[in-house]
């Protein structure tokens, strides 16, 4: 007779997932993709290693699950900044690369993992979408400053993956792990921070004041 689950295997098998989906994601935003060993994410979540492949088929399937639910909570309190910000398109662009910039600096080492890690191809092409994702929020805020004479006439495709890569490019060096940080971070940032949202409006033809040091930027929280 063939096997049939009931609804105490199902829900045994779930919390199974989610517990190596969590213990995975806890070595990743410590160690990076590279530190999350099957044996670690096994004894970690209590199981045998074989037994972790009852759960997902590979290690990388494991993983690519971790970078979706990593890069998700990112991606969606970018979006949720962006949305709050007030209607100009302006203001949704510096929501947009504060909210970006200042997550990625919190939380460093999983923001590196997300953007710049080596990483296979299954969880590379979950980076591309992500990152598609972010152009495509990008073009819909350059399109309507465009629109409102905030931003000079220009290709919107072209131009939101520029600034997307421009600030993803930016941060390459704060975030690189083996890096010696600056001497005062936080000052560092807020200076970082600065001159990337300079750059981006000034790359889309906005007014811009002269540079100067920033007032001390709250940050939102970081990545987990």
């Amino acid at each position: 007779m063939a096997y049939r689950q009931t609804d105490r295997t199902r829900r045994h098998a779930e919390e199974k997932q989610v517990a190596l989906l969590g213990a995975a994601h806890d070595l990743v935003a410590r160690h990076g993709f590279a530190g999350a060993k099957v044996s670690a994410i096994a004894r970690a979540s209590h199981v045998s290693t074989g037994s972790l492949y009852s759960y997902f088929a590979s290690r990388e399937e494991l993983l690519a699950a971790v970078f979706r639910r990593a890069a998700d909570r990112e991606l969606t309190a970018v979006r949720a900044a962006v949305a709050a910000a007030p209607a100009g398109a302006r203001d949704r662009l510096d929501a947009l690369i504060h909210t970006f910039t200042g997550r990625a600096l919190r939380g460093r080492r999983m923001a590196w993992s997300l953007l710049f890690e080596p990483v296979s191809p299954t969880v590379e092409a979950e980076r591309l979408g992500y990152r598609r994702a972010y152009t495509d929020l990008g073009e819909a805020v350059i399109g309507d400053g465009i629109a409102e004479g905030a931003f000079v006439p220009q290709n919107v495709a072209v131009a939101a993956a520029a600034v997307i890569g421009a600030i993803s490019e930016s941060l390459v060096g704060r975030l690189t792990p083996a890096e010696p940080g600056p001497p005062d971070p936080r000052v560092a940032d807020d200076l970082l921070r600065h001159e990337i949202h300079g750059f981006c409006l000034r790359a889309l033809g906005a007014h811009t004041p002269a540079p100067r040091a920033p007032a001390r930027i709250p940050d939102p929280p970081g990545p987990r």
